[in-house]
C-alpha cells in the first residue's frame, strides 16, 4: 500500500478482507485523531454490506485507516447536546484530542466535539486581553475556555455547564493543561448559576446552537456594570447576517435598562445546513 492515499489504503484493506472489490461505495472522508477514526453517519449501512460487517470487518477498516479504534457519527441530541457517536471497534471511548497546543479529554460517545470550529477556538485564545474575567455560559468540555486559559493572560474564567459528563471532562483537561487555578466551574443551568457569579465579566461566551436566547438575561446578569464584549453563536442565512445580528442585539439589550449594543463583527464559522450558517456575533455592550 506504499504511496497510496488514505482512501486507496482503506479500499485495499477492505478488498483484501473480502477477497474481492467492495460491494458498494466506501467512505471518502472521516475524522482521525490519536488512535481512533470516526466514520460519517451511514457508513457501510447499505444493504449490500449486511452480510459483511462485523468485528473482523471493522478490524480490516481500522487497519486500512491505521488506527486501533473505530466509531461512527450519529446525531447530537437532547438539551445537554449528547454525542451520537457509537463505537464499532474498541470498548474504551475516552480520547485525548490535541489542537493548537491544547489537550481536550472526553468520552467520545458522551460529549460532542466539532472539528469544524477549530478557527473559532483558536480565535478565542487570541482575542482575550490581559487581566480580563470571562464567563463561558455553555462551557461544555472547554471548547473555547481552554484555548483562552492556555494562550491568553486571562485573570479568571467562570465555566457554566449542566452536562455532568462534560464537567468531568473539563475538570480533567484543566488539570492536564495546568490551568485549574484560573477556572471556576459552576454546575447546573446557567440561568440559575449566573446569580452566584455576579457582575464580574469583561467578556461572555455564548456558544450554544441553534440559539442561546433563553440565556440572554443570564449574560447580562454576569456582565460587568461597565459593560464588555459578548460572543453570541447562532444560525443565520448567508445573505441575512446583518438582520440576524440586529435582532440578537435588540433582544439582549432588553435585559439591561439603558444598555446599548455595538456590532464589532459577525464571523462565519461553517455551513450548518442547506442555506444556514453557523455564525458568531461579537458585540460590545455599554
Amino acid at each position: 500500500m506504499a504511496g497510496r492515499g488514505p482512501h486507496e489504503r482503506l479500499y485495499d484493506s477492505i478488498s483484501s478482507f473480502l477477497g474481492k472489490n467492495p460491494p458498494s461505495e466506501i467512505p471518502k472522508k472521516w475524522e482521525r485523531f490519536s488512535d481512533i477514526a470516526i466514520l460519517p453517519s451511514g457508513s457501510f449501512r447499505d444493504e449490500s454490506w449486511e452480510d459483511v460487517v462485523g468485528p473482523d470487518f471493522w478490524k480490516a477498516v481500522a487497519q486500512g485507516l491505521n488506527v486501533e479504534r473505530l466509531g461512527v457519527m450519529g446525531e447530537v441530541t437532547g438539551r445537554i447536546r449528547k454525542s451520537g457517536v457509537k463505537m464499532l471497534l474498541g470498548d474504551d471511548d475516552w480520547v485525548v484530542r490535541r489542537e493548537n497546543g491544547v489537550d481536550y479529554g472526553y468520552h467520545v460517545t458522551k460529549c460532542m466535539f466539532s472539528a469544524g470550529n477549530v478557527n473559532e477556538r483558536r480565535r478565542m485564545g487570541e482575542v482575550v486581553r490581559r487581566g480580563e474575567v470571562v464567563v463561558d455560559l455553555f462551557a461544555g468540555i472547554g471548547y473555547y475556555s481552554l484555548p483562552i486559559l492556555v494562550h491568553s493572560e486571562v485573570e479568571h474564567i467562570h465555566c457554566c455547564e449542566w452536562n455532568n459528563d462534560a464537567v468531568e471532562s473539563l475538570e480533567w483537561s484543566l488539570e492536564r493543561n495546568n490551568v485549574s487555578s484560573l477556572c471556576t466551574i459552576h454546575r447546573g443551568d446557567n440561568r440559575e448559576t449566573c446569580k452566584s457569579i455576579g457582575k464580574v465579566a469583561d467578556r461572555v461566551i455564548m456558544g450554544l446552537l441553534p440559539t442561546s436566547e433563553r440565556s440572554f438575561e443570564a449574560a447580562m446578569e454576569v456582565l460587568s456594570d461597565s459593560g464588555g464584549v459578548i460572543h453570541i453563536h447562532g444560525l443565520a442565512k448567508p445573505d441575512e447576517y446583518s438582520e440576524w445580528a440586529e435582532e440578537v442585539m435588540t433582544g439582549i439589550c432588553n435585559f439591561r435598562e439603558g444598555s446599548r449594543a455595538r456590532k464589532i463583527i459577525v464571523n462565519r464559522i461553517k455551513s450548518y445546513a442547506p442555506r444556514w450558517d453557523h455564525v458568531v456575533l461579537d458585540v460590545e455592550i455599554n
